[in-house]
């Protein structure tokens, strides 16, 4: 589990559903713990209502349930980076953990830094301005981003 990753970068994980506290023990005692071998580590959420499904565009009226979705929201609860996906395909939750690296490395540059297709920790990074337009090309290697 990849829990303690994002703990380790300062983030919090909460699983939201239209599903009851109840139906959640259910399936945290009856699924998820036999799949993984321990209990979810994070808030499962309610809302039971939608409301907040909604709020965030990914409730469903027509079938009254929620589409996946994960959202990284920033310490001052502005929203960096969503995905939307629909039921039968999984998340990448390597993908998440680097995008949340790439937000705090830009938000700690304060914009100095921006991170290319494909970045991972370590390595180059782009400084945004008038310079880096038509020029990218000269300092980032494409290959890097197709190869992992």
């Amino acid at each position: 589990m990849k829990y303690p990753e994002f703990q380790a970068l300062g983030a919090e994980v909460l699983s939201m559903s239209v599903d009851s506290v109840f139906v959640h023990k259910m399936w945290n005692d009856h699924e998820l713990s036999k799949m993984v071998g321990h209990d979810v580590p994070f808030m499962m959420c309610s809302d039971q209502d939608g409301g907040i499904g909604k709020a965030y565009g990914i409730y469903d009226e027509d079938s009254g349930v929620e589409t996946r979705g994960r959202f990284i929201i920033d310490p001052d609860g502005n929203i960096q980076g969503f995905e939307v996906l629909t039921p039968p395909v999984g998340r990448n939750v390597k993908e998440s953990i680097r995008q949340l690296q790439a937000f705090q490395l830009v938000r700690a540059s304060a914009g100095t830094e921006a991170t290319p297709s494909g970045w991972r920790p370590g390595k180059q990074t782009l400084k945004p301005g008038p310079d880096l337009v038509g020029n990218v090309w000269k300092v980032w290697k494409v290959e890097e981003a197709f190869t992992e």
